[in-house]
């Protein structure tokens, strides 16, 4: 996937790299070792096979000179710190990170090391499934993000720290006027105006109150993000947007309301329970329409240049919002 966010490197850093974390030994100096993994939509990554075979995975952040939605920033620390919680708390299997450099002594961004998973992409792989198949998959999908939602934090928001004593409601109000700004920052037109979403939103903020627990949540665990092998998931990938906040705020559940996202019966049975109560449905429709608005305004700031995703998400969003005037 092709983004403006992907910070490629010349060969010559590649090797510095490798060089740094493993040692020049393990500089492979033949054909073939080094190759972009194309899938992703923020950060570039490399497989790059060092000079005793192992083949390892290389992600590097965003330049600063690319602008990037509020959220967005400080990904990559994020997601190593986002590894180390899920690897030493859960059973869920992660990759192993092997070495990071916040030091932007090589390149201009930050970058880290991890164990390449020999395994297929869910995302890639899921139309050529059964509907079996694909419906295992994700209810052992559902039943680990269930253990990840089971680490608990001490705050709501970033992994790497926030107010005790702030609440969901302002935590979560907080993220969303984040992405109404980037929006109106970029003049993206959404199709509804920028205050009209923001007093959908007052209107029905009373349903956050609920959440007093702050857990990990991966909020963007998609089955792209899944990795998969003979019937088993071998390991959950791309932790860079996961937030302490509501479970119910996790990818799984966006289809239970949005049928445009898919089935989301597997997800529900292995996670063991879907939004049920009034508050719990109109939270997770403002959760929706987080997820929507950040789909719409990330194409500017990716420099998309092709309208598919922009025209697709500004239709749902239409729909979504339509569906909040109707319950005024």
């Amino acid at each position: 996937m092709e983004s403006i966010t992907k910070n490629r490197q010349p060969l010559s850093v590649l090797r510095a790299m490798v060089t740094r974390a493993y040692g020049a030994g393990q500089v492979d100096d033949g054909d073939g070792w080094v190759e972009e993994l194309g899938h992703g939509w923020f950060n570039v990554a490399y497989v790059i096979r060092l000079r005793d075979g192992r083949r390892v995975v290389l992600k590097i952040a965003p330049s600063p000179e690319v602008e990037v939605m509020t959220y967005e920033r400080d990904m990559m620390r994020t997601e190593v710190h986002a590894l180390a919680l899920v690897a030493g708390q859960t059973t869920v299997p992660v990759p192993a990170v092997h070495h990071y450099d916040p030091s932007r002594e090589l390149c201009n961004a930050e970058y880290f090391f991890m164990d390449h998973i020999d395994a297929e992409n869910l995302g890639i792989i899921g139309e050529q499934l059964s509907t079996e198949a694909n419906d295992a998959y994700t209810e052992a999908l559902g039943a680990a993000n269930r253990e990840l939602n089971q680490v608990k934090g001490d705050h709501f928001g970033s992994l790497l720290g926030g107010d005790p004593g702030a609440t969901w409601r302002q935590v979560f109000t907080g993220i969303v006027e984040d992405v109404l700004r980037d929006g109106q920052r970029r003049d993206v037109d959404l199709g509804w105006d920028y205050d009209l979403i923001r007093q959908v939103l007052a209107e029905r903020s009373d349903c956050l109150d609920e959440v007093v627990e702050p857990v990990f949540v991966e909020w963007d665990l998609w089955n792209s993000n899944v990795m998969v092998r003979d019937g088993a998931l071998v390991s959950i990938i791309d932790h860079e947007r996961a937030l302490f906040g509501d479970p119910l705020m996790e990818a799984g559940f966006v289809a239970t309301q949005l049928e445009a996202f898919g089935d989301p019966s597997g997800f529900v049975r292995g996670y063991g329970r879907a939004p049920s109560t009034p508050a719990e449905r109109e939270r997770r429709r403002l959760y929706n329409l987080h997820l929507l608005l950040i789909m719409v305004i990330e194409t500017v700031y990716r420099g998309h240049t092709e309208p598919t995703q922009y025209d697709w998400s500004r239709a749902r969003l239409g729909e979504l919002m339509a569906s909040f005037d109707s319950r005024r």
